[in-house]
């Protein structure tokens, strides 16, 4: 996948420019605009009808844009319009990726993705993302999800780090330790 983030980051930082300079609409609209924008092309018939080689490049956009339920400011249609004479639409779900990657820099917010082998409660996941903040330096939005594979402890991963407590880990740490 890293060929199609390559594809993708060229395109979301040119969007996230346009965005960051609308005064209009601001950050955050534009920032749940294209999560809606990739939830559109990354469905299975949406894929095969933008791939379609019967439709032309302004039927693809018309089909496109009638599928977005949001009120598409003239610099997302014109963005649609890009992607899809460059045959780039389909690369949406990784341009939306790259452009919550930029918006998090911005705002020096990263997203902490927080696997455990049980349920947290309110209290526990924000006891963890308040140690994880001092450590990482940074406002942490976490996306917390339950990992059974785990047997105990947690992984988050922020960024590309990766800080692993789990029984897993550990179990994985001592089978290698005894197998050199």
């Amino acid at each position: 996948m890293a060929e199609l983030s390559t594809i993708a980051r060229p395109y979301a930082e040119a969007l996230f420019a346009t965005a960051r300079n609308d005064q209009a609409t601001g950050l955050e609209s534009w920032s749940g605009l294209v999560s809606e924008l990739a939830q559109v092309a990354s469905q299975d018939d949406v894929r095969e009808a933008l791939t379609d080689p019967r439709l032309n490049a302004a039927q693809r956009i018309e089909l496109f844009a009638g599928l977005i339920k949001s009120q598409l400011p003239v610099q997302a249609r014109n963005f649609i319009e890009l992607l899809i004479s460059n045959n780039r639409i389909l690369v949406l779900p990784q341009i939306a990726e790259q452009f919550e990657i930029l918006k998090n820099q911005h705002e020096g917010t990263a997203l902490a993705d927080i696997r455990s082998a049980y349920a947290l409660s309110d209290d526990q996941v924000q006891q963890l993302v308040s140690g994880l903040e001092k450590k990482f330096g940074l406002k942490l939005k976490p996306a917390v999800t339950v990992d059974a594979d785990l047997i105990g402890g947690v992984r988050v991963t922020v960024g590309d780090q990766v800080l692993d407590t789990s029984v897993q880990a550990q179990l994985a740490r001592m089978r290698d330790t005894l197998a050199a």
